[in-house]
């Protein structure tokens, strides 16, 4: 599927990044398009993940991702405990609370990395056993990993929404530019 690139991603490295997480965060907004609270938070496959469960991990992972690399902690500190509550919606969160705390997250994730005197800057990693020890990794990384992560989970996106009306990517997005195929 080919999308619009926006102008002030041509020839600017900061802009084609951010223009491709974009694009990517929309493949998972798409998914959303037109579903009650209930169907986006059912299951509809063998899978744990539900699309509002989708929507609130890449809104967190997002999130902290640029904490760390502003050498902050994330907004929400998950460990064994709270681990599974990242891939669900719980208590009053919605779909539409999600989206609203993405699009906040994706003003910051855009000013951060703007205005970043390099993307070569580097940040050190949080002492995890998943990281390696005493580990590093640039804003160009970040930028990349997070375009991995979103395509990652707007992929199993497009799975459980086809799973649950069967709604390809494609009818999505002409939904979304007005050509609904309702």
């Amino acid at each position: 599927m080919v999308t619009h690139v926006p102008a002030e991603a041509k020839g600017d490295e900061r802009g084609a990044l951010l223009a491709f997480i974009e694009e990517q965060r929309g493949g998972i907004r798409r998914a959303l398009l037109g579903l009650t609270e209930e169907q986006a938070r059912s299951r509809p496959s063998a899978s744990e993940l539900s699309l509002g469960g989708l929507l609130k991990h890449a809104a967190e992972v997002e999130q902290s991702w640029i904490a760390r690399a502003r050498q902050e902690p994330p907004a929400v500190a998950r460990d064994a405990s709270n681990w599974h509550e990242t891939h669900q919606l719980v208590g009053e969160e919605t779909v539409a609370s999600q989206l609203a705390y993405w699009e906040q997250v994706a003003a910051e994730t855009e000013t951060f990395i703007r205005s970043a005197p390099s993307l070569d800057d580097t940040f050190p990693l949080p002492p995890d056993p998943w990281f390696p020890p005493e580990g590093r990794v640039s804003l160009r990384w970040v930028c990349l990993h997070l375009i991995r992560e979103t395509a990652r989970h707007a992929g199993h996106a497009d799975i459980i929404r086809e799973s649950l009306d069967g709604r390809t990517a494609f009818e999505l997005v002409a939904r979304e530019q007005g050509g609904s195929r309702d």
